[in-house]
């Protein structure tokens, strides 16, 4: 691993949700108003997620007084507190630009009802527990 990878692998978040498009999300972002720091909520359908690792990034999109709103975050960026998956949408698409020209229940997306597959990482992290529950199972019979 070279010192490049090194540096991106320390600075990510060990904690981030399987983001995709169409789901809805509440993003809690540090907002720097002059000396002070707040936090400010962004609720909204996440339209794409683009990038990978370090570089990951997604765009909500919500509309507010009948304008659109569309903002792009970094998944890793440490201006973000935290990420809140609401609901997770049934979409075809990986770009969900379409919602642009519609409104109301035009834009709407279905929720998905099956579930959601996890990150890779916490994934792994599980199975090898679950190996060695069976393990255990068969040398109980």
């Amino acid at each position: 691993m070279n010192v490049i990878q090194q540096l991106e692998k320390e600075q990510e978040k060990k904690k981030t949700p399987a983001l995709r498009a169409g789901d809805t999300v509440r993003v809690h972002a540090k907002v720097v108003e002059g000396t002070r720091e707040r936090i400010q909520v962004f609720e909204g359908t996440v339209i794409r997620v683009t990038g990978g690792g370090l570089r990951r990034n997604f765009t909500v999109r919500r509309v507010t007084h009948g304008v659109g709103v569309e903002r792009t975050f970094m998944i890793h960026s440490p201006r973000i507190d935290k990420i809140d998956v609401l609901r997770h949408g049934d979409v075809r698409q990986g770009r969900l630009y379409y919602l642009r020209g519609k409104v109301g229940r035009e834009a709407r997306i279905r929720e998905r009802r099956r579930l959601v597959a996890e990150q890779p990482e916490e994934a792994e992290a599980e199975e090898p527990a679950a190996e060695t529950e069976e393990a255990e199972a068969t040398e109980q019979s």
